[in-house]
């Protein structure tokens, strides 16, 4: 397909004449309308849910209009195309007429075109007619004749509406699909974007953070247990579950935050909220993750599936709701971090002491406040005349914050002191003694991801920090090799 220049968008006389339809979803924006406001009704009142089943039954348009007349997404931060926007204003200044034509419901159909001011009207579902495809197609027939339109849109089910017009302009619309239409109606241009890539559903799902799922193996290694075929064979499935059932958890929570999302300086680049994987796409990948998670943890243990399940829901309900609670928020996440510790001890049938169930929440207590405070160091630092709220937290609540979490790290570090010095540790470890140099050496780290913090040099995720901080990579070597001098 050609790739559209100003040059191109220059309408002739004779085109001029011809009205300009635009589909919006995978179109004019980068989404699923539908399905953002589905999700903003989620995460702003999930209780509404229950009535869906009602609004279905009604038909897809009738539920389109009752979940719009409920909430909306924020159309200020939707993804739009950028070129095609371009392309548009082009149009417009040629003094072509522009329709807005969407299977999306009237009132946010509405809401976009005044937000772009490109449009001289706008077709759209009403309550009763669901505008896609072929009702679409009718319905620009009628209003504009067969042939008397050209239309841009980006999705299978508009081939029906490119068979009813004069010229088909396509937006990132496959070659085989591109090969169908043209076999109908002449492909004037199309706009064409980076396709979506392996890397970047990897990315999506947070692939780098499954290290946090080794804590599975923590039992494993403390029962020295690592050339056992049967601990570590199940271990390695405990960690594939969680995997599973944590990057299921980070879709869930970036489609809920899309909007937020959007309005991050980093956050907004992500590959949901740039519009770079589809919410529909997105949605279909959240089932089969579930949907292997599930199987998996059946097929380790009835107990393993019902701690997933607590970790699902737990997270969840922090992803819906209770992110926004200061502290509660720290609270959850270093708790999540435990349940994968009990995970492992479930996977393996072998028990842990709870000193170590109480290193483990106070430690990553520490860590999630880390990235608390360096988020609200980040605002701050922007010098917004209003105050800016990081997950409930303000800027002037980094002080006790700070003083929060440098607490929990000692703490920490007292817990796993005191822990070693037990007789449980003296017949495993015949030279426990040495254990003293983690400590040292893990009070030295946290004193220096907190300075990191102060001195504003901490990204907003400390995972993504320690990979590229070499300091801190030095000293997870050192931690291993003197826990290592032990044995």
């Amino acid at each position: 397909m050609a790739v559209l220049t100003p040059h191109d968008a220059s309408p002739s006389a004779a085109t001029r004449d011809v009205p300009l339809v635009v589909g919006l979803d995978d179109t004019l924006v980068r989404t699923d309308s539908t399905i953002e406001s589905l999700f903003v009704l989620i995460r702003h009142d999930p209780i509404r849910l229950l009535g869906m089943p009602f609004w279905l039954a009604g038909g897809l348009a009738h539920f389109k209009q009752r979940l719009n007349q409920t909430i909306m997404p924020d159309v200020h931060t939707l993804p739009y195309r950028a070129d095609l926007l371009e392309f548009l204003r082009e149009q417009r200044r040629e003094g072509r007429y522009i329709v807005l034509a969407t299977g999306a419901d009237m009132k946010l159909a509405q809401a976009i075109a005044s937000e772009t001011g490109l449009f001289d009207r706008v077709i759209a579902s009403d309550g009763s007619i669901n505008l896609v495809g072929d009702k679409k197609r009718e319905r620009l027939a009628a209003e504009f004749g067969q042939r008397g339109f050209d239309y841009v849109g980006g999705r299978r089910r508009d081939y029906p509406v490119w068979c009813a017009a004069r010229k088909a302009w396509m937006v990132c619309a496959s070659p085989r699909l591109v090969r169908e239409v043209a076999k109908v109606t002449p492909v004037e241009a199309g706009f064409n974007s980076e396709p979506t890539t392996w890397g970047d559903v990897f990315h999506e799902l947070r692939a780098l953070h499954w290290v946090k799922n080794v804590l599975v193996f923590l039992p494993v290694v403390a029962a020295h247990g690592l050339l056992a075929p049967n601990w570590l064979g199940r271990a390695l499935l405990a960690f594939v579950a969680f995997s599973l059932w944590a990057s299921s958890v980070y879709l869930l929570n970036d489609l809920l935050d899309l909007p937020i999302d959007r309005q991050h300086p980093q956050k907004k680049n992500r590959m949901l909220a740039s519009g770079q994987i589809r919410p529909a796409h997105a949605l279909a990948l959240l089932m089969l993750l579930l949907a292997s998670a599930v199987a998996l943890s059946v097929y380790l243990s009835v107990a393993f599936f019902g701690v997933m399940t607590a970790y699902f829901l737990m997270m969840m309900a922090y992803s819906v709701r209770l992110k926004d609670i200061p502290l509660l928020d720290v609270s959850i996440l270093s708790w999540g971090y435990a349940m994968r510790v009990v995970a492992g001890e479930v996977a393996t049938n072998i028990l842990l002491s709870p000193w170590v169930l109480a290193f483990i929440v106070l430690l990553f207590a520490s860590f999630t406040l880390v990235k608390r405070c360096a988020e609200l160091v980040r605002v701050d630092s922007l010098g917004e005349a209003e105050p800016q709220r990081v997950c409930g937290y303000l800027a002037a609540d980094t002080g006790i914050l700070i003083a929060q979490g440098i607490v929990s790290g000692y703490l920490a570090v007292f817990v796993f002191a005191m822990y070693t010095n037990t007789e449980v540790m003296h017949i495993p470890y015949p030279r426990h003694e040495i254990f003293w140099g983690v400590c040292g050496l893990l009070l030295y780290w946290i004193n220096y991801l907190w300075l990191m913090v102060v001195r504003h040099r901490m990204y907003h995720d400390p995972v993504i920090f320690v990979f590229a901080d070499p300091v801190s990579r030095w000293l997870l070597v050192a931690m291993s090799v003197t826990a290592a001098l032990t044995l």
